[in-house]
């Protein structure tokens, strides 16, 4: 394990939340609220402590899968606990585990929340919680490489480590230039939503907060009903640009690079529209009975799937009164979630595609025993390495699902409720069914329950194995051999 490239990344991370946190402490200013010293100390805190960990660069800047993953983990970790401080020193979330849940909850753009009255926090605060978002929606880590002089070592190890997906490359042949372009379009995006909303009627203020949940496919909001008080035309807005930023980004690379044959043929992206579209459907038909107009019900609908595909966790209704049938399909979204490369959650799109092709396969494979059948993506056959993590991500996910389901069902909250809990926080949706549901929150669980769901929360953003590698004792031995690692 190369330890001082660890904490040279652990330093930077720390500088950057703090740069981060100035805009906070803007927003204080402009308000005229004293809680924005609490993140003033906090981030003059954070940058003389990162600043003492960067001041040597380290000589060796090599660092393998997993220096990577054990950064990436290391990193969200550090990212979460300084983030939740600012809340427990001004009071606005006094008690420090619900802090660092809320905290978590928002860089992994989960949107789960212990808060009852989001509308009493100060605007600085709320600010912040939107914020933290915006910037896990993409990952600091994602930033820290457009940002940041690294040379030497694999930087790819980081990126993949931290993107969401089965698979991640490179748009461009330096890693530098990928990030840097990942960002680009990521704020070109934000900015196209908050002009969209500011045209609806907006503050600047709301139209900002709203656009960093939104972004970010995080579900933090300003508001206690969530979106339900909001105009429909805001509605509308926020649901399509929910779909945008669920979409794959390389596709938006191709569209960029005029290469429209190959965007509009992206066999992940054809499939996650027609999910969509046959989720909404379902649920028109449904819950038409709910609501007076046909153009209501189609507006909840939209918002709803899109909210939950998306993982995001807006919610315009409470569709926990909805009936079963909806609910069902809402429940199936969370577990598929968005397309890889884009800031959703879930299993991932392309994932179920390649679980599928592999299923038809073996079933082909039984029915004729000599027949030589590749799985094919794009057109272009899935090498066995992918296959195998894919199997193998699968397996852990179901595992991590079931211990966790077990662990919190000791408080007796009843299946549902303990069910998509688990299933809101692993695939960073945010809110579930029942106790759970779109009005309710996650401040009745006891501290032990909610520090299972913020281990889930970060193990389902960082997709799993950067999180158990953690809990690996070979990982932390000091390295004895000059091999080359794998």
């Amino acid at each position: 394990m190369n330890y001082s490239v660890v904490r040279y990344i652990l330093g930077w991370v720390m500088i950057i939340e703090s740069a981060f946190m100035l805009m906070t402490c803007v927003v204080a200013l402009i308000y005229g609220e004293s809680e924005g010293f609490a993140f003033l100390w906090t981030l003059l805190g954070a940058t003389a402590l990162g600043g003492f960990m960067v001041i040597k660069k380290p000589d060796n800047m090599t660092f393998y899968v997993k220096e990577g993953f054990v950064t990436v983990a290391l990193s969200w970790i550090v990212l979460s606990i300084v983030g939740c401080l600012p809340f427990v020193f001004s009071g606005d979330i006094p008690n420090f585990t619900d802090a660092l849940f809320e905290t978590i909850s928002g860089f992994t753009t989960t949107g789960a929340s212990v808060l009852v009255e989001v509308e009493s926090m100060s605007r600085c605060g709320l600010f912040w919680r939107c914020f933290t978002n915006w910037i896990g929606g993409m990952g600091v880590l994602v930033f820290l490489l457009a940002i940041v002089p690294m040379t030497g070592g694999s930087h790819m190890n980081l990126m993949r480590a931290e993107s969401p997906g089965p698979s991640v490359g490179k748009l461009v042949p330096k890693v530098k230039h990928t990030a840097t372009i990942l960002y680009a379009m990521y704020i070109v995006l934000t900015v196209m939503e908050v002009i969209l909303l500011l045209c609806g009627g907006m503050s600047l203020y709301e139209a900002l907060t709203t656009s960093f949940s939104t972004a970010g496919t995080g579900g933090f909001g300003i508001y206690n009903d969530s979106f339900g008080s909001v105009s429909p035309y805001i509605q509308w807005v926020v649901g399509v640009f929910l779909v945008l930023f669920g979409v794959n980004f390389g596709v938006y690379f191709l569209l960029i690079m005029r290469r429209f044959k190959q965007a509009i043929t992206h066999e992940e992206m054809r499939v996650y529209f027609i999910i969509i579209i046959a989720a909404v459907s379902l649920v028109v038909i449904d819950i038409k009975d709910y609501f007076e107009t046909i153009g209501e019900c189609i507006r909840h609908a939209f918002f709803q799937v899109a909210s939950i595909m998306t993982t995001a966790g807006f919610s315009s209704t409470d569709f926990n009164l909805w009936p079963d049938t909806a609910k069902t399909v809402l429940v199936l979204l969370m577990f598929i979630g968005a397309c890889a490369g884009s800031t959703g959650g879930g299993i991932k799109v392309s994932r179920i595609i390649i679980l599928v092709k592999t299923m038809f396969k073996e079933i082909t494979s039984y029915l004729h025993p000599r027949s030589v059948k590749k799985i094919k993506i794009e057109g272009k056959a899935l090498e066995h390495e992918t296959l195998r993590a894919t199997n193998v991500f699968f397996i852990t996910y179901m595992l991590i699902f079931s211990v966790s389901v077990l662990l919190i069902s000791f408080e007796g909250k009843g299946v549902v409720t303990n069910f998509t809990a688990i299933a809101a926080t692993l695939n960073n949706i945010g809110p579930g069914l029942d106790a759970v549901g779109p009005m309710s929150n996650f401040g009745h669980f006891t501290v032990f329950s909610k520090y299972i769901l913020m281990f889930n929360m970060i193990a389902g953003r960082l997709e799993l194995f950067p999180m158990l590698m953690l809990f690996c004792p070979t990982i932390w031995k000091p390295k004895k051999t000059n091999k080359v690692e794998a």
